[in-house]
């Protein structure tokens, strides 16, 4: 009965006896909640929605697992009280029940404290069940859209953390009201069927986000992209973690009427390259910071760093 293993944004299987399918997710990420704990947990919240979503699922329920270290110390307890605020609001936002959830405390080593980390399951709603998305790309030829705006959201990411070994700054501001109208319209483009693949975009950016689509489907399949700079700087391009963004993939046929249906729904949209190659090829224009760059990476090595390091980094 499953009908998209882990690997995707969500797993989904069939609800036996139905034309319907359950789509699951867990998120969470505890840099964001030690640099601002409410809204680390809110973009938590609205990530797991997102990734059902670009799953085709309609979000119906959630259920939490917080860990965190002394509750004893206020300021633990001013961290676990502002991860149930975001929680809470986001919740209520987006319309999603909170059905469940159990809290860890006290997680700590030699009175130091592990990052507060809600971790969130969600589950969604997939009917009919032949309405379900997947992340990676489809037809060479397709084209691709960027969903939602890219601002200069560095802090808290993952380009920060690895690039330049920095946990610091003011994580991604996030809008649960324009967050809505991107999960609707993405919602209402998969439903009419004028969607080949949609991944939301978090940890690492638009560049990690296309590597992904690029390499986690049955075979590997490479895309030209052009970001443009609209004054923002290159590495904010290319791995800044703007919240409330999607890459869609759609039939050049449809991408007018995409472009259309995002831009009455009141969200960005704007086509940013096409599918097709061996490589991922992503080129950004000047800006005020400096010249133009290109990225330009073979799919094989890419894919050799993505399935494989876990397991060289533990041998």
């Amino acid at each position: 009965n499953t009908l998209v293993r882990p690997g995707s944004d969500a797993a989904v299987i069939r609800i036996k006896g139905t034309n319907k399918a359950l789509a699951m997710t867990t998120d969470g990420n505890g840099r964001y909640c030690v640099l601002n704990p409410y809204a680390g947990a809110s973009i938590a919240v609205a990530e797991a929605a997102r990734n059902l979503v670009c799953s085709g699922a309609q979000p119906i329920g959630l259920t939490d697992c917080l860990n965190f270290g002394n509750p004893e110390r206020p300021d633990i307890m001013w961290q676990f009280i502002l991860c149930i605020e975001g929680i809470k609001d986001t919740c209520e936002a987006l319309n999603i029940p909170v059905v469940s959830g159990n809290v860890s405390f006290y997680n700590e080593t030699n009175g130091l404290s592990i990052y507060p980390t809600p971790i969130l399951g969600m589950v969604g709603l997939i009917e009919p069940a032949d309405r379900l998305m997947t992340q990676w790309f489809k037809q060479a030829g397709d084209a691709i859209l960027l969903l939602g705006a890219t601002k200069e959201d560095l802090g808290g990411t993952e380009y920060l953390r690895v690039i330049h070994h920095r946990e610091q700054g003011t994580p991604p501001v996030f809008s649960p009201e324009t967050e809505k109208a991107v999960q609707a319209c993405v919602l209402k483009l998969i439903r009419d069927g004028l969607v080949q693949s949609a991944h939301d975009c978090s940890d690492g950016g638009v560049a990690v986000t296309l590597a992904e689509c690029c390499l986690s489907g049955p075979a590997p399949l490479g895309a030209v992209v052009r970001l443009s700079s609209n004054g923002l700087r290159r590495d904010s391009l290319l791995f800044g973690e703007s919240q409330s963004r999607v890459v869609l993939s759609v039939a050049p046929a449809h991408s007018e009427t995409v472009l259309r249906i995002a831009g009455e729904m009141g969200v960005p949209a704007k086509v940013i390259g096409s599918v097709g190659g061996a490589r991922l090829v992503i080129d950004v224009e000047a800006d005020r910071w400096g010249a133009a760059c290109r990225v330009d990476a073979d799919l094989d090595t890419l894919y050799d760093r993505w399935a494989y390091s876990l397991e060289r980094a533990l041998s």
